[in-house]
């Protein structure tokens, strides 16, 4: 119905151009707002207002034009001006119950797929190799997996890309510290082992310059495609990647083996990129390194930014690799829209680095490159989340322990579960809580993490919402053969569940567009509230509820569930029928 008004609107305004009562080149955006209090209607705009300067009339004038020109419908029940020119309007109950059935009887509950798919490259999770997975790879992982599944719900084709750190001199070091400790029969590593596997080959080379000579040498190797270094380089890295695999699948993190393109996919580019970068006078020589002036980032002297893509020693930096990656993502991948979630720390780096590609002609004209920048996980003091000793977390010790808090959490509400039944609703309940309470906050923002606040049943957590799914699965189990029906809204708190139902679709989109989950978050909490008003103040399994009364309010409770279900899984979040 929104869209419907504004269409209306929008053609009213062009009407008011052609009679000239606006100039043709009035640039007027039509606004339509979901109102706050029901007494001002459903829907309102401030149209009349903005019409007010180029037509040299008073709002309330203007409003009654615009009501005058609306079209006699059975949708909308009335048409008001309130204030200084508001414009409010009613919609049909009628109308809103057809809405909510429509959204029933349709696989995308409303949610229209995108006559315009792109294809979508989103970089995101990017863990180094023999490197254990930290607390501070949740935000890009999860918030990246989620922005995923939603554009994937709206149509698009997405590429997910895990740019692994996958190469560099260090893997010289490691090499040859791996050889050093199978040639003493260790052979069988774990990822547990690779944080001190590590730290002592780090100091092995410091140490030992026999090793040091033998790294250093393993390095030109690698790089020059040695088989021997190439094999061992390969089971640093599915070592690595075996575990963050069980990370992933522990966190329903849709990523896969299919989806590694580390750093090592684009190294054979660089040398010949730079050429390129020279041969089109973008990239010159200083002071025996290869470097780009950026005009774009000049200082506040006028001069522009130097960026090395190429060291003295011919080395290669992360610049140039993520230009490499760009074009790649381009020219290979085909992509229409290109996002990379990375703290906020690297929008400076991401922007010189796209902005070269650009410049060299690697991005086509309407692509689009987007920093999904998002905040730090904080602890209580406000600082950057650590261990009690100033460690960092691991990842895998941060999802155990929400485990065990989810066993004491489930065990204070319901013993009555099942032992198989029980594993399972502690599994989901903890990773839901620890990827909801991420998600729920704008990613832009900093946030603080409190186990508290984001295991509980109670407020704008996981557990709140995957429990107000369950509860309307007993209530379908409760009501027998009794089947959703025909829908008819007669109470204050079933228009406003169906009026949360019919918004869906806009949210969503607009969930997409902005690249923020958060969205999704708000509105599925705002619907469980708004469905527990509902569940109070309207019987549904009572004797004396009218058998149509009854199919009605079970097809609302069918939409909410559904709607529920649906939300939390484009957040990468599992429901359960019992809790």
């Amino acid at each position: 119905m929104k869209q419907k008004i504004q269409d209306i609107l929008t053609g009213i305004v062009e009407q008011f151009k052609k009679d000239n009562l606006i100039p043709q080149d009035s640039n007027v955006r039509v606004m339509i707002e979901n109102t706050k209090d029901k007494k001002n209607g459903d829907y309102a705009t401030n149209l009349a207002m903005l019409l007010a300067k180029p037509m040299k009339k008073k709002p309330q004038e203007i409003a009654s034009l615009i009501v005058n020109s609306i079209p006699v419908s059975n949708e909308i029940t009335k048409v008001e001006i309130a204030g200084p020119g508001f414009i409010n309007f009613f919609v049909s109950k009628n109308y809103l119950a057809a809405q909510v059935e429509a959204i029933l009887s349709d696989d995308h509950l409303g949610v229209k797929v995108t006559d315009k798919p792109e294809t979508v490259v989103i970089d995101y999770s990017s863990p180094n190799v023999a490197k254990e997975m930290a607390v501070h790879h949740i935000r890009s992982t999860v918030i990246g997996d989620a922005v995923v599944r939603i554009l994937e719900f709206l149509g698009h084709k997405v590429i997910r890309a895990n740019h692994i750190g996958d190469w560099g001199t260090q893997f010289g070091m490691l090499i040859a510290y791996l050889e050093k400790k199978e040639n003493e029969n260790a052979s069988n590593l774990e990822l547990s082992d690779l944080e001190a596997f590590y730290r002592e080959a780090k100091k092995c080379y410091e140490s030992d310059e026999e090793f040091a000579v033998k790294a250093r040498g393993y390095v030109v190797k690698l790089q020059s495609g040695d088989e021997y270094c190439l094999k061992m380089w390969k089971k640093l890295v599915n070592i690595t990647m075996v575990q963050n695999q069980e990370i992933y699948n522990r966190l329903n993190i849709s990523l896969t083996e299919k989806d590694i393109m580390g750093e090592s996919l684009y190294n054979p580019m660089l040398k010949p990129l730079v050429e390129d970068l020279v041969n089109k006078n973008l990239a010159v020589k200083d002071d025996g390194a290869m470097v780009v002036y950026l005009k774009s980032f000049a200082d506040k002297d006028g001069n522009p930014r130097c960026v090395i893509v190429q060291k003295k020693d011919g080395g290669f930096l992360y610049t140039t690799t993520d230009i490499a990656c760009t074009k790649y993502r381009c020219e290979t991948l085909g992509a229409n829209r290109i996002i990379c979630f990375a703290d906020s720390r690297q929008h400076e780096h991401l922007m010189m680095s796209w902005e070269i590609a650009r410049l060299a002609g690697y991005v086509p004209e309407g692509v689009v490159l987007e920093h999904g920048a998002f905040g730090m996980m904080l602890g209580k003091d406000g600082k950057p989340f650590k261990t009690r000793d100033g460690g960092t977390v691991k990842l895998k010790d941060l999802l155990n322990e929400a485990e065990s808090r989810a066993a004491e959490l489930i065990s204070q509400r319901n013993n009555d579960l099942p032992d198989n039944l029980k594993d399972e609703v502690i599994k989901t309940v903890a990773m839901g809580a620890v990827k909801y309470a991420d998600l729920s906050k704008n990613r832009t923002t900093d946030y603080v993490f409190d186990w508290d606040n984001m295991l509980t049943f109670e407020g704008n957590t996981a557990p709140y919402l995957q429990y107000a799914y369950s509860r309307i699965q007993s209530i379908f189990k409760k009501a027998g053969e009794a089947k959703p029906g025909k829908i008819v809204i007669t109470t204050p708190e079933e228009e406003a569940l169906a009026q949360q139902f019919v918004k869906f679709n806009e949210v969503v989109n607009n969930a997409a567009n902005k690249i923020a989950p958060h969205i999704i978050c708000t509105y599925v909490y705002e619907l469980a509230g708004l469905f527990m008003r509902f569940y109070e103040a309207c019987p549904i399994n009572k004797d004396e509820v009218a058998e149509d009364v009854k199919a009605s309010r079970l097809a609302l409770c069918k939409a909410a569930s559904s709607i529920i279900k649906t939300g939390l899984n484009m957040l990468g979040i599992n429901v359960l029928d019992r809790m």
